[in-house]
């Protein structure tokens, strides 16, 4: 029988997993709550289908939240101030554990667990920045952390005997040989990022998405999404073209087409889509632009020219133009990027 009733916030990197097991060994009642967010670069499946992995192999009940729209908000106008990219991390964490506390209070559980290891990040896993996101999520005294509970008071749990605090860890730092020692000794294999990361602090995505809240004040999710895709460039016009760099990027552009004002692709040969992302209807310089660009990253490169199909998102119109790769290659050079090269994934 169980001993308590615990909310375990759940990546499905190393250090969540090993946070449940260290719990679930202890004969704690378990359930996981996942957010999903746009800005993960866990794997290429996102990090929902591994929480659902790691759920399955602790064996415990998984929930998944959309924390998008809300996070999105927080990057907008972040209470704690953003990291040395868009980061929000404190108003991201106190999201997250208000939300988790919700679900607390919902299925009976009276604390939370979370993977946290003092001073592994900087923002959001100092001593200081922890006690200010327990209190804003009315979490006091019920956060526990059993990678680092050996360096942090005890908590309500704790202190009343429902977990046994010499059976939790002392883990500090930024390194991971210790979780990764333990995940081997506790059979837990397969985790796909140990470190796990965050779109928002990498330079050139927070460049693109800054420029993207800066023109777009009432950016729709997808456009949001739109930023993790291919190659951003300032057409001649100011206005902005997207041109995927391999298939996943040329799906992502498609399945999220209706946030653009104009879509364009080849139609003898392969190659990427490119897109037109506006707040009004796509000039014809730009599209000629990007028709240019698509035949320039298409596999009909070497041809004097290409047919490019130019059509609205919602096919109410289209039309076909003849693009020259050749001139396409001198805009990639000419054109500005917008927030620099490839994203990272």
């Amino acid at each position: 029988m169980a001993r308590g009733k615990a909310v375990a916030l759940l990546s499905g990197g190393l250090d969540s997993r090993l946070a449940v097991k260290l719990l679930v060994d202890q004969d704690i009642e378990v359930a996981a709550i996942n957010f999903v967010t746009p800005f993960c670069t866990c794997t290429s499946h996102g990090c929902r289908s591994e929480a659902r992995a790691a759920a399955s192999q602790l064996g415990v009940p998984l929930k998944v939240v959309n924390n998008s729209e809300a996070l999105v908000e927080a990057v907008r106008h972040p209470r704690h101030g953003h990291g040395r990219g868009l980061n929000p991390c404190l108003d991201c964490r106190i999201l997250s554990f208000t939300r988790a506390a919700e679900y607390m209070q919902e299925i009976g559980a009276t604390f939370l667990v979370t993977g946290e290891v003092v001073g592994q990040r900087p923002m959001s896993q100092r001593r200081a920045a922890m006690e200010i996101i327990e209190e804003e999520a009315g979490l006091v005294g019920r956060v526990l952390r059993p990678l680092s509970a050996q360096h942090l008071p005890p908590t309500e749990p704790e202190l009343s005997g429902l977990v046994d605090r010499e059976r939790l860890l002392g883990i500090v730092g930024r390194g991971r040989r210790e979780q990764m020692d333990l995940a081997a000794e506790m059979g837990i294999n397969d985790y796909p990022c140990p470190a796990g990361g965050c779109l928002l602090t990498d330079p050139v995505f927070a460049a693109r998405l800054g420029v993207l809240l800066d023109e777009f004040p009432e950016a729709s999710m997808p456009q949001v999404t739109l930023m993790k895709a291919g190659r951003h460039f300032r057409s001649s016009t100011g206005q902005w073209i997207i041109i995927p760099r391999d298939d996943l990027e040329n799906r992502r552009l498609f399945n999220l087409r209706h946030a653009l004002v104009a879509v364009l692709e080849a139609t003898e040969v392969g190659g990427p889509q490119g897109g037109v992302l506006a707040v009004a209807p796509a000039l014809d310089e730009t599209l000629h632009e990007t028709a240019a660009l698509v035949a320039r990253y298409g596999q009909g490169r070497e041809r004097e020219s290409v047919d490019v199909r130019v059509y609205a998102p919602d096919e109410s119109w289209e039309y076909v133009l003849q693009a020259s790769p050749a001139e396409g290659a001198a805009l990639a050079e000419r054109l500005d990027p917008i927030g620099g090269e490839k994203v990272p994934l």
